[in-house]
C-alpha cells in the first residue's frame, strides 16, 4: 500500500469525484439545563494549541528568561502540567481535549486501531472510507448513482470519533465559532445551527488517499520504488531533458481503480546548477538547493464517453535538492487544492476553506505537513527537514494573522504542529547517545527546538497583545516530549512468554515477513503504539480465551510486564500497564485495547509492533532519526496549559480544557463530560 499500512485509510480513497460526506450523526446538544443557559456569545475565549509542548522545557526555559511572555502568565498563577490522556497519542489526547472526555466516550485509543471480525486487521483510527453500495456498468466502468431518481449510498468518508463535541453547546447557544486546523476532526463535524467555521488539520490525507506521499526523482534510483511515506522513481536525461509523471489519485470509478498521472518534462542547464520544469503550461525555474512556490496540478479521471472527463486538483512544491553530478528532485506530497477542493470536504462550511485561500493563496492541507518520513528514509537532510519544517510554520504563523484578523468575538482556536513534529526528529535532552547523531550535533539540533519554542513564545505575545485585555485566553498543549533510544517488540515477548505462537512466528497479518500466528493458539497480541488485545472468544475472529479467565490473564501478563528488564543496563521498560476496564467508561469502552502499556522515559513500542511484526530480540535500539517520542506511561509525559487567569483546579487535565470553555460562555457542562473548570477548585 502506497505509504504504507499506518497511513492508509481502512478501506480504498474515496472516489474525488464524488462528495465526501461525513455521516457521524451529531445531534443538537440537549443536556440538562442547556436550553435555560445564559449564553455570553459576545464573550472572547482564545486557544492556542501547541501539539507537545513540554512542561519541564519550558520551565527551564522560562527560568532561563528565554520565554517572556509565557512567564508573564505563569506570574498570573496560569500555569500548570497538563494531564494527558492513556495513551499519550495526539489523535486520543486531541479527542480528550474535544469532547472532555475519556476515550471510552470518544472511542480513539490509538493512531491504529483493529477490525477482530477480521482477526486484528489494522486501520487508521480516525476515519474510514466506504465504498457505496449499488452503482451502474458502462463498459470498463462502475459509476455511484449519483444522479439517479431513487435511493443510492455513495461513497462515504466517516469521521470516527464519537462523543459530543464542546463546539457543538456553543453552537446550539448562537456562539461564534472559528477552529483552525484541530486534530481528530476530519471530515470536519458538521454545525447544527451555522454558528461554526472549522478547518481541518491531523488526518487529513493527501491526494493520494493517504496521509503523505512524497515523489522523489533521481538519477541513482534503479527503479520505482514505494518506502513508507514516499516513492522514488528513476530519471533519465538525454540532451539534457527528461520526462517524468506526477502519481496522482486511483479512478475508483474504473472496474479496475487505475493510477492517474501528471507530465513533467523537465530541462537541467548542461554547466550551472539550474532547471527547468514545465507542468502543465505553467514554467518553474529553479536553482540548485531552492523550493519552489505552489504549483496546481490537475489530473484528469476518464468516465464514459458520454460524461465529461472528472478531475481532482491538488497542489504541490518542487524542491532542487541536485543539479550535478547526480540530478536529485523531491516533490511534496500532492495536497489537496485548498481553491478549488472539488469534493472533499476540508472544512465546515464547505467553503470555509476556499476563503482562506482567497486570502491567503495556497496552502497544505494534509494534516502531516512537515515531512518527516523524507528525513527518516534519508531524502532529506537535517537541513533540508529543517527548512521545509520552517516553511510551514511560515504558512501556520500567517493563517493564525489571517484568524486573528477575521475575529471578532466567540470562540477561537488555533493549532501549531510544528512544536510536535519537529520535536520528534530533533529532541534530545541528554548526554545518552543519539540513535543517528553525533553528540554535537544532537546537541545542536534540539536547540533548534528551544529556537522554535522562543518563536512560540512570541506567536503567545501576540495573541495576548491583541487580546489580553478583554478575553480569556488558554495556552495549551495535548502531552509532553522524551528521548526515544531503546524500542521494545511486544509481540516478541508476547511469543518468548508463551502467549502467541507458534515459536517463529514472524508477523500477525498477511502478508507478514515469514510464518504467521496461529491464532489457534494465541491468547495475546499487541498493535498499535501502546495496545494490548486477548484473543478473545466471542471477540476475536478466531478467539480461544474464555471471558471468564480474562481478568486472571491480565493481570498474569500485566505482572510479567512490569517484570521486563533491559538486558543493556538491567533498567525496567514498562511503567504502568492500564487495564482498559479500569481508566475508560462510557460507552465504546469494549471497543478499547484490553491493556495499555505504558513505557518508561527513553523506550516505546518498537516500529515492527506497531503493525504486527515481530523480530528477533525483544529491545533493540532505535534506528530511525524519528529519536524522540510521548507514546510511554501518561504521567511522564503531561502537556501544558497556561491562561491569562489563575488556574485554581488541582492536577488540571486535558479534559478540563471543553468544560472551562462552556463555562466561559455561561453554559452548563454537560454530564458525559469527565472534566471540570479549571478555574474553580
Amino acid at each position: 500500500m502506497r505509504g504504507g499500512a499506518a497511513n492508509q485509510p481502512r478501506a480504498c480513497a474515496a472516489p474525488l469525484v464524488v462528495l465526501a460526506v461525513t455521516a457521524c450523526a451529531l445531534v443538537s446538544p440537549t443536556s440538562a439545563g442547556a436550553a435555560d443557559a445564559v449564553a455570553k456569545p459576545d464573550k472572547r475565549v482564545v486557544v492556542v494549541g501547541f501539539d507537545g509542548m513540554d512542561p519541564r522545557l519550558c520551565t527551564r526555559m522560562m527560568d532561563a528568561g528565554r520565554l517572556p511572555n509565557l512567564a508573564k502568565l505563569r506570574q498570573t498563577g496560569g500555569f500548570a502540567p497538563l494531564g494527558t490522556s492513556i495513551p499519550p497519542q495526539s489523535p486520543v489526547a486531541w479527542s480528550n481535549f474535544i469532547t472532555g472526555a475519556n476515550p471510552g466516550v470518544h472511542g480513539i485509543f490509538d493512531f491504529i486501531h483493529r477490525d477482530p471480525t477480521r482477526q486484528c486487521a489494522p486501520y487508521y483510527s480516525a476515519a474510514e472510507t466506504r465504498e457505496g453500495e449499488g452503482g451502474w456498468e458502462v463498459g470498463d466502468f462502475k459509476l455511484p448513482l449519483t444522479f439517479w431518481p431513487f435511493e443510492h449510498n455513495p461513497t462515504q468518508t466517516l469521521l470516527l470519533r464519537h462523543g459530543t463535541p464542546f463546539w457543538d453547546h456553543l453552537d446550539a447557544a448562537g456562539v461564534p465559532i472559528r477552529i483552525y486546523d484541530i486534530p481528530s476532526n476530519y471530515p470536519p463535524s458538521p454545525s447544527h445551527h451555522g454558528h461554526m467555521c472549522c478547518l481541518s488539520g491531523m488526518g487529513v490525507p493527501d491526494l493520494l488517499g493517504g496521509y503523505g506521499t512524497y515523489q522523489y526523482f533521481s538519477e541513482d534510483t534503479q527503479a520505482p520504488a514505494a518506502e513508507g511515506g514516499g516513492m522514488r522513481e528513476p530519471i533519465v536525461f538525454e540532451n539534457h531533458a527528461a520526462s517524468a509523471r506526477l502519481l496522482g489519485p486511483k479512478n475508483t470509478n474504473m472496474k479496475r481503480p487505475a493510477d492517474s498521472f501528471a507530465e513533467l518534462r523537465i530541462y537541467r542547464h548542461p554547466v550551472r546548477g539550474e532547471a527547468r520544469i514545465d507542468l502543465q503550461g505553467q514554467t518553474i525555474l529553479l536553482k540548485q538547493g531552492e523550493w519552489s512556490d505552489w504549483s496546481k496540478v490537475e489530473y484528469e479521471l476518464d468516465m464514459p464517453p458520454f460524461m465529461p472527463k472528472a478531475r481532482a486538483n491538488g497542489i504541490c512544491r518542487f524542491f532542487l535538492q541536485e543539479v550535478h553530478p547526480t540530478f536529485r528532485l523531491y516533490v511534496t506530497p500532492i495536497n489537496i487544492d485548498p481553491s478549488d477542493p472539488g469534493g472533499q470536504k476540508l472544512s465546515e462550511p464547505a467553503e470555509f476553506v476556499t476563503r482562506i485561500a482567497r486570502a491567503l493563496g495556497l496552502f497544505y492541507t494534509a494534516g502531516f505537513q512537515e515531512d518527516h518520513k523524507a528525513l527518516s528514509n534519508k531524502v532529506f537532510t537535517d537541513e533540508q527537514y529543517l527548512e521545509q519544517a520552517t516553511y510551514v510554520l511560515r504558512e501556520r504563523r500567517n493563517l493564525l494573522r489571517y484568524a486573528m484578523e477575521t475575529y471578532e468575538h466567540g470562540f477561537l482556536f488555533f493549532y501549531f504542529s510544528s512544536t510536535d513534529l519537529q520535536a520528534h526528529m530533533f529532541w534530545w535532552d541528554s548526554d545518552e547517545p543519539h540513535p543517528m547523531r553525533p553528540a554535537a550535533e544532537a546537541r545542536r539540533y534540539h536547540q533548534a527546538i528551544e529556537d522554535l519554542y522562543t518563536a512560540m513564545d512570541a506567536v503567545v505575545g501576540d495573541v495576548v497583545t491583541r487580546y489580553g485585555h478583554d478575553a480569556t485566553i488558554l495556552v495549551m498543549s495535548d502531552h509532553g516530549f522524551c528521548n526515544f533510544r531503546r524500542q521494545f517488540n511486544l509481540n516478541t515477548w508476547l511469543r518468548d512468554n508463551g502467549y502467541l505462537s507458534p515459536g517463529d512466528c514472524k508477523s500477525l497479518i498477511p502478508p507478514g515477513k515469514g510464518r504467521l500466528a496461529d491464532w489457534r493458539k494465541t491468547r495475546a497480541y499487541g498493535l498499535g503504539l501502546n495496545g494490548l488485545y486477548l484473543n478473545l472468544r466471542g471477540r476475536e475472529r478466531f478467539g480461544i480465551v474464555d471471558p471468564r479467565e480474562r481478568s486472571a490473564l491480565l493481570e498474569e501478563i500485566a505482572r510479567k510486564l512490569l517484570e521486563v528488564r533491559d538486558p543493556l543496563n538491567d533498567a525496567p521498560v514498562v511503567k504502568v500497564v492500564y487495564r482498559t476496564d479500569q481508566v475508560y467508561s462510557g460507552p465504546h469502552a469494549k471497543d478499547a485495547p484490553d491493556l495499555i502499556v505504558g513505557y518508561h522515559r527513553g523506550y516505546r513500542a518498537s516500529w515492527a509492533t506497531t503493525l504486527g511484526d515481530l523480530t528477533d530480540e525483544m529491545l533493540a535500539n532505535n534506528d530511525s532519526a524519528w529519536s524522540a517520542d510521548h507514546c510511554i506511561a501518561a504521567d511522564e509525559v503531561p502537556g501544558v496549559i497556561f491562561s491569562n487567569r489563575p488556574i485554581v483546579r488541582g492536577n488540571p487535565s486535558l479534559v478540563d480544557v471543553a468544560p472551562t470553555v462552556l463555562e466561559e460562555f455561561g453554559l452548563p457542562v454537560p454530564a458525559e463530560m469527565d472534566g471540570k473548570s479549571l478555574f474553580r477548585p
